[in-house]
């Protein structure tokens, strides 16, 4: 049914019951569409000035229902929103949305919240699709009181009797809000104090969970991860380096609340990897020196009594890092084309969290390159272990993955080229050490501990002399190609060699290079120059193993 004159007339002039008809049957032909080519902009402007003439007045709940269901429709459309953008048509629909406002005496402003809850959704409903949708919508949002409106109602969220879909659109708007305009973010974080209150809600919900003894609830999820989503926003901008004690105080009481997200169970395991992917996008943006409430420290106790040994690490329990370990082991299985967006927030939160923090570095370092045995035997990217799995990703198309997982693998690695070199050859790893220019070996620098010892296993010893260190894989021995060659043999092919060389390089296939004193790759203008001063790739050799 398409929009015509006979509605409109029945918009502006029926009687209640017909209007609920007109736009009963309205709503329900068109709950799918999403563009209207046959409504005019003057006819569709009429039709929402007598929508919202009939929501000023006093009416029966599903006639206000049918109401914003309509304008939800119509605010689909993108280009034309009419009349729903004006700032006297917004206030109206907050209304409805139970999110008005007046001020008492002091100045401290309260939301009036009486209403149908069922209207009070739509209305919800069909302010998000306006904030989305259009600029304007989101300046005014931004300034008439909606933000404040929603952090005074989130106060109330405990109550049982507050319906969850009310909840879960009054947490897609400040969502929304918080993407769209950056203004809202410091409104909302300092003066409105919503980084303490949507904490506590996260901290509710985990409670409830616990009394039931039963894993998150499908709602429970969704709210959850609207909620991340928001801290995310308001976080991004933060100074991570110059926070006061409050503030570092706050960061540490969130990290403390993710590390119980990462270990709850939630109702179905998509829903798990879903509250997982929001929960580890969060640790992004949270300062190195919190990544520690992330570690629950243990007494002898807790650890005699610990059914699972393996999550107790100088004297921590780990279940949280397992839970990232095994998320990061998850992600790499995605299909290519959505691999960067899988693993870089996995792969920028494991590599900052091991920089931060020592106990983390070191479990991590021994779960992901334990000391090597037969398996020195194989390519590093040969196999199924997370070690394996990441060396694969170290010769990945794509840049951002390549550099992350590089760069997670060097952090265990106490950024020792010798000791990268050792577990992933020198070959995986040249991207990286080009990078930093650490191709002649040596250390990057960074702030770890000196101690170190003798691991190598007895496996690794015998067949380390026997390492191909650009492949890292130990190989036979191989008969000599020039064995039985005369001189003037071996420098016809050698010159053969250069010739394709130097081919491929005038066509501009490969850029022959050689590492200049600072340890960077530096071209060569022709192969011949790579003759001179020849190094072994992997600097030094014989590296040992190192606990710390």
């Amino acid at each position: 049914m398409s929009v015509d004159t006979n509605i409109l007339k029945t918009l502006q002039t029926g009687n209640e019951q017909d209007v609920v008809s007109v736009l009963e049957a309205f709503t329900t032909k068109n709950a799918q569409t999403f563009s209207f080519p046959e409504l005019t902009l003057e006819v569709k402007q009429k039709c929402v000035e007598a929508i919202l003439d009939l929501l000023r007045v006093q009416g029966a709940s599903k006639c206000h229902i049918l109401c914003l269901e309509t304008l939800r429709l119509f605010s689909r459309e993108k280009e034309k929103l009419a009349g729903m953008v004006s700032e006297v048509a917004l206030n109206l629909i907050m209304k409805m949305a139970g999110l008005q406002h007046y001020s008492e005496e002091e100045g401290e402003c309260v939301t009036i919240q009486n209403g149908d809850p069922d209207v009070m959704v739509e209305a919800q409903k069909c302010l998000c699709n306006l904030i989305f949708n259009n600029v304007q919508v989101q300046r005014v949002c931004s300034k008439n009181g909606c933000v404040e409106g929603i952090i005074q109602r989130l106060k109330t969220y405990k109550d049982p009797d507050l319906k969850f879909e009310i909840k879960f659109f009054d947490m897609r708007m400040l969502f929304l809000l918080t993407a769209l305009c950056a203004e809202t973010r410091p409104l909302i974080r300092y003066e409105l104090h919503g980084f303490t209150y949507l904490m506590e809600v996260v901290d509710l919900i985990l409670r409830d969970a616990d009394a039931r003894q039963s894993g998150l609830t499908e709602q429970e999820v969704d709210l959850c991860c609207e909620i991340l989503k928001i801290l995310f926003n308001i976080t991004v901008p933060i100074d991570k380096n110059a926070l006061d004690e409050e503030e570092e105080a706050h960061f540490m009481r969130l990290v403390s609340v993710l590390r119980d997200l990462l270990m709850s169970k939630t109702q179905s395991k998509d829903r798990q990897e879903e509250l997982q992917s929001h929960t580890v996008n969060l640790l992004t943006n949270i300062p190195r020196d919190c990544y520690e409430e992330l570690l629950i420290p243990l007494n002898e106790i807790d650890v005699g009594g610990m059914e699972n040994k393996d999550v107790e690490f100088d004297g921590k329990n780990m279940e949280a890092i397992i839970v990232l370990l095994d998320f990061l082991y998850n992600r790499i299985d995605v299909p290519m084309k959505s691999l960067k967006e899988s693993l870089t927030p996995i792969l920028h939160c494991l590599c900052e969290t091991c920089r931060a923090n020592r106990a983390i570095r070191k479990f991590c370092r021994s779960k992901v390159l334990p000391p090597l045995k037969d398996e020195v035997k194989k390519l590093p990217e040969d196999g199924d272990t997370l070690r394996n799995r990441l060396c694969k990703l170290l010769t990945s198309p794509i840049a951002d993955v390549k550099d992350l997982a590089a760069d997670f693998l060097f952090v265990l690695c106490k950024e020792s080229v010798n000791r990268m070199v050792k577990y992933t050859g020198y070959g995986n790893s040249a991207g990286l050490l080009a990078n930093r220019g650490l191709l002649l070996g040596g250390k990057s620098g960074g702030d770890y501990s000196s101690n170190s010892d003798d691991s190598d296993t007895e496996e690794y010893s015998q067949l380390r002399n026997m390492v191909n260190p650009v492949t890292g894989r130990w190989e036979e021995d191989k008969p000599d190609p020039f064995e039985g060659m005369s001189e003037e043999q071996k420098e016809f092919e050698a010159m053969k060699l250069v010739n394709m060389m130097h081919k491929l390089q005038c066509q501009g296939i490969i850029q022959p290079s050689r590492v200049d004193e600072s340890g960077h790759p530096q071209p060569v203008q022709h192969v011949l120059e790579l003759m001179e001063n020849m190094t072994n790739p992997s600097g030094a050799t014989g590296d040992q193993e190192d606990l710390d």
